[in-house]
């Protein structure tokens, strides 16, 4: 869980400052959040690893802004409440049972931390469509600074980026006496558009 809730917020973080360096306008630019996607990739390990299941999870995003005047800024934001286990391989009640512990206090706390939260410092041209994007991420209660490669094709921002559940105090699930086990690093792919 801990892992989805990271994946989505480092995704959130580089939709959004890519958004801002690619727009010329000294406006803000909403993001186009119903067509735009997130998706944290949780993985599973330990000595009995066959018996379980890697996690695909989809983190909506709530709403996102860009401004590209002067000090470019990017903001976005996730419900951690809205995340959802897009597992296919798995049957319905065990998917509603990783979904109940991914939003618990075992994992992400949604009720307690309802809002992952992004806000960009800089963003570094590294090539034509190419930029690294350094900015804080808030999850879990806790605010850590994260960076990650973003590429521009077809008008859509695209790029991944891997990050520690550990690192914003989550402790990755394991079962059967940790035989096997959720891997501390998650995921999270993003392809994010703008509204025009």
């Amino acid at each position: 869980m801990k892992r989805f809730v990271c994946g989505a917020l480092a995704v959130l973080s580089v939709w959004c400052c890519l958004g801002r360096i690619a727009s010329g306008s000294p406006e803000a630019r909403e993001i186009d959040v119903a067509h735009s996607r997130l998706t944290v990739r949780v993985y599973k390990s330990g000595f009995l690893s066959a018996f379980g299941h890697d996690h695909d999870i989809q983190a909506p995003i709530q709403s996102g802004q860009v401004k590209a005047d002067g000090d470019a800024s990017v903001e976005l934001r996730v419900d951690a409440r809205k995340l959802r286990i897009l597992d296919t391989d798995v049957s319905g009640d065990t998917r509603s049972k990783i979904q109940e512990t991914m939003l618990s206090g075992q994992v992400l706390d949604a009720d307690r931390f309802p809002e992952i939260h992004f806000q960009s410092a800089r963003v570094e041209p590294k090539g034509q469509d190419h930029w690294m994007v350094h900015g804080n991420l808030g999850l879990h209660g806790e605010d850590h600074p994260i960076a990650f490669e973003v590429t521009l094709k077809d008008g859509r921002y695209r790029g991944s980026a891997t990050l520690k559940q550990t690192d914003f105090g989550i402790t990755p699930v394991n079962v059967a006496g940790g035989t096997v086990k959720v891997k501390d690093e998650v995921k999270i792919e993003f392809d994010i558009a703008l509204m025009k």
